[in-house]
């Protein structure tokens, strides 16, 4: 016997219940109305503030134009906030300059109003115009100036890197020529020849002291430019002073002041050099440089001065400039590359402090480095020793 194909699978349920179906549709508006609420609701609720001023001046005449006034400085206040894009700006001010005249002229029409109180309606709408316009000139301005200001970074940026990378490259051939040119020097019998190779030595030391400077100068905002610790600036006055005595001037000390600084010694010792090769430079063999140290307020100075050519009061302000040599007295054997007092600048920079220089024409220059002094350690008394 053939069993029905309805009774195959078992008895029919008397009912089944109807799961309702979501309408997907009717979800994604839900989430999309949701999720502009949350975005705009600002702006929402702005816009619910104006409807009910417009309700108050429709309403309740007695208050003049008071609603109408805070429409208007309400719309200032939030495009202040927004800066809406210029669609939307000109949007809003066209609905509510349409939405306040409307009804102020709808009132004047009836009596309700002067019609003086019309005017002001265009006279608001233009002057937010122009604030808008002023607003929208200024944040291009400023998109330019920061536009321009990355881009200089980036330059900057570049530029340090290419000149740590020229430096560092031209440091092995330096090397290389300068290792070949000593030996020259050394075993050539030739007047002739030793003469020369002594020129291509120091040319070659020049080179050498110019790819480090440019190496420093490249690395001035690195964060381990400083290995900060506390030096004693008397005895590295005298130390500098030990280091540069073989070379031909009359040397002397002023005052040592007992302080010290919170410094990298090894950037402070280049920087103390830099300035002595400059007043070696600007003197002659028979001129004195004197070293010293004191104290000005919480700044220690080094100072440095010499009794030489000087500098022109017109070119005193640049002296501190790259790739500047200023002054008639320098020579081609003790000049260098205008990089020297620039890197004195940027190490007193580095260290938050500053360097300047006083100087006339034929008598001399003296030359400052101010840092900032050290904290001075804490004395212990005897009462608290003995309490330890």
């Amino acid at each position: 016997m053939q069993v029905p194909a309805e009774h195959a699978l078992g008895p029919r349920p008397a009912h089944r219940a109807r799961v309702p179906r979501r309408r997907p549709g009717r979800v994604r508006w839900a989430r999309r109305a949701g999720q502009f609420a949350r975005t705009y609701w600002q702006d929402i609720a702005w816009v619910v503030f104006v409807g009910l001023n417009l309700v108050a001046m429709r309403l309740i005449p007695a208050w003049g134009s008071v609603p109408f006034l805070i429409i208007w400085i309400t719309l200032t206040t939030a495009y202040g906030f927004r800066l809406w894009h210029v669609g939307s700006t000109v949007l809003t001010v066209s609905l509510v300059t349409l939405a306040t005249g409307g009804l102020i002229g709808w009132q004047v029409l009836r009596g309700e109003q002067d019609g003086d109180y019309l005017a002001e309606v265009p006279l608001l709408a233009l002057m937010f115009v122009i604030m808008v316009w002023h607003a929208r000139r200024r944040l291009t301005a400023m998109e330019e100036i920061k536009r321009v200001s990355e881009h200089n970074l980036v330059l900057l940026d570049q530029q340090r890197r290419f000149l740590q990378d020229v430096s560092h490259e031209l440091g092995t051939p330096i090397t290389i020529a300068l290792g070949h040119a000593e030996l020259i020097t050394r075993a050539a019998t030739d007047h002739a020849i030793v003469k020369d190779a002594r020129v291509t030595v120091d040319e070659l030391l020049r080179m050498r002291r110019l790819a480090n400077r440019l190496v420093l100068l490249a690395s001035t905002d690195s964060p381990d430019f400083l290995r900060l610790a506390p030096v004693d600036a008397a005895a590295l006055m005298m130390e500098t002073l030990h280091r540069w005595s073989r070379t031909p001037r009359r040397w002397a000390i002023g005052g040592l002041a007992e302080a010290a600084v919170l410094a990298d010694q090894d950037r402070l010792t280049l920087a103390l050099d830099a300035l002595i090769e400059n007043a070696v430079g600007h003197t002659d063999t028979d001129s004195r440089i004197e070293l010293s140290t004191r104290v000005e307020g919480d700044q220690v100075v080094f100072t440095v001065r010499d009794w030489g050519t000087g500098i022109p009061a017109d070119e005193i302000g640049q002296v501190f400039d790259r790739f500047t040599r200023v002054g008639k007295g320098r020579s081609r054997e003790t000049g260098g590359f205008g990089l020297g007092l620039a890197v004195v600048k940027a190490i007193a920079q580095a260290h938050h402090g500053s360097v300047r220089v006083h100087s006339t024409v034929g008598e001399g220059s003296v030359f400052d480095l101010l840092l900032p002094a050290a904290p001075a350690p804490r004395r212990v008394l005897e009462s608290e020793r003995a309490e330890s």
